[in-house]
């Protein structure tokens, strides 16, 4: 998870409680996990409005496949 390991997740866990409390913290986790929500169904949404969102995210993917197989038939 983005290279932090569990002694790192604990001392952030353990700082952010110093910080907040432990009645503030459930009510963060909260508003932090209907953000998420939030930005996901916002995306969605885009995604389903623009139809050129999907083909312009997979255009790296498609110009990499493309380069390997020109690279194959240079070999040749």
């Amino acid at each position: 998870m983005f290279g932090i390991g569990t002694p790192e997740l604990l001392v952030i866990f353990g700082i952010a409680f110093l910080v907040f409390g432990g009645k503030k913290l459930p009510e963060l986790g909260s508003g932090l996990g209907k953000a998420i929500a939030s930005f996901k169904k916002g995306l969605h949404d885009v995604e389903a409005e623009a139809p050129g969102v999907k083909e312009t995210t997979a255009l790296p993917r498609d110009m990499e496949q493309t380069k390997q197989v020109d690279d194959t038939d240079l070999k040749k």
